[in-house]
C-alpha cells in the first residue's frame, strides 16, 4: 500500500472496502483451534458446531475458507484505516461490488466479455516485437521504460491484477495489438485497458494516440471508461499520481453502468 497512501482514490477505495465486506458476509464463519490427542497437539477447524481435523478433506476445505477470511479481514483493516485517515463519512452505499458486462468486438460478428475469464486467457508479456527496447527490469519482466516499471510496481503493490502487453485482437484489424497494461477490477469483474504513451516526437505522439483511440473505439471500447491513457512527453514528464486518479475515474464511471448480478 506504500504508493497508494499519498494519493487515495476515493471511489475505488470505497469499492474495495465494500467488496471485502460482501465477501466476508458470503463466506461461512470458520474458526481455528487445537485438539490434543494422546499428547499430540493437532489443528482443528470449527464450523457450525462441528470440529473437523485439518488433515481431512472437509478440514482442508475449511482451512481454505479460514485463510480466505483472514486475508479479507486483514485487507479490510488496512483499507478502512486508510479510509478513516482521509475521509470522515462512511463509504457511499451506491458504490457496491457487482458484475458489469462490457464487450470487446474482435470481429464484425464476434465479441468477448472483458471479465476475469477474458483476463485469465491473456498471455503476459506476449509482444514479440521490440524486445531490444525493453531494458528496465522489474519482478521478472523487462519493460520499455522506468515509467512502465513504476506503473507495474503501483499495480503490484496495490493488489491490482494486470497483464503487460498481452495479445489483443480488435475488430477491423488484420493483426493483433499489444496493450501496454490490461488490469482487472475484481470488484466489478471487469477489465480496463491502460495505454502509456511515451513519445519524444510530438508528430509520432499525435499519430500513435489517434490510432489507438480509433482502434479501441472501433472495437466498442469507450475512451476513459474502458480504456485510459497516461503520457510521458517532452515538457510533460510522467507523474505516477495520474495512475490512481485515472483508475479511480474509470471505476467511478463504471458504477453507473447497467449491471448483472455479482457472481
Amino acid at each position: 500500500m506504500a504508493i497508494l497512501e499519498p494519493f487515495v482514490p476515493r471511489e475505488y477505495l470505497a469499492l474495495q472496502i465494500n467488496y471485502c465486506k460482501q465477501q466476508l458476509a458470503i463466506l461461512p464463519e470458520v474458526n481455528m483451534g487445537f485438539h490434543t490427542v494422546r499428547g499430540e497437539r493437532k489443528i482443528i477447524f470449527k464450523y457450525d458446531n462441528h470440529k473437523i481435523g485439518a488433515t481431512t478433506q472437509n478440514g482442508k476445505e475449511l482451512q481454505r475458507i479460514y485463510e480466505q477470511r483472514e486475508e479479507l479481514l486483514s485487507k479490510l483493516s488496512i483499507l478502512e484505516g486508510l479510509w478513516n485517515s482521509r475521509f470522515r463519512c462512511a463509504p457511499p452505499p451506491y458504490i457496491r461490488p457487482r458484475k458489469i458486462q462490457r464487450k470487446l468486438f474482435i470481429s464484425s460478428t464476434e465479441s468477448v466479455v472483458i471479465d476475469s475469464k477474458f483476463f485469465e486467457s491473456l498471455k503476459n508479456d506476449a509482444d514479440p516485437n521490440h524486445r531490444e527496447s525493453k531494458t528496465c527490469f522489474y519482478n521478472g519482466i523487462y519493460y520499455r521504460s522506468t515509467a512502465e516499471v513504476d506503473i507495474a510496481r503501483y499495480y503490484t503493490e496495490n493488489g491490482i491484477p494486470f497483464k503487460y502487453e498481452p495479445e489483443i485482437w480488435l475488430k477491423g484489424l488484420n493483426r493483433p495489438i499489444y496493450t501496454d497494461f490490461v488490469i482487472l477490477i475484481r470488484e466489478l469483474d471487469l477489465c480496463k485497458f491502460h495505454e502509456h504513451i511515451g513519445m519524444k516526437n510530438s508528430a509520432d505522439y499525435n499519430r500513435i494516440t489517434a490510432i489507438k483511440y480509433n482502434n479501441y473505439s472501433g472495437a466498442g471500447l469507450v475512451p476513459e471508461l474502458d480504456s485510459f491513457y497516461t503520457y510521458d512527453l517532452p515538457g510533460i514528464p510522467f507523474d505516477l499520481r495520474t495512475v490512481p486518479i485515472k483508475v479511480n475515474s474509470v471505476v467511478h464511471s463504471s458504477l453507473f453502468l447497467p449491471d448483472t448480478p455479482y457472481l
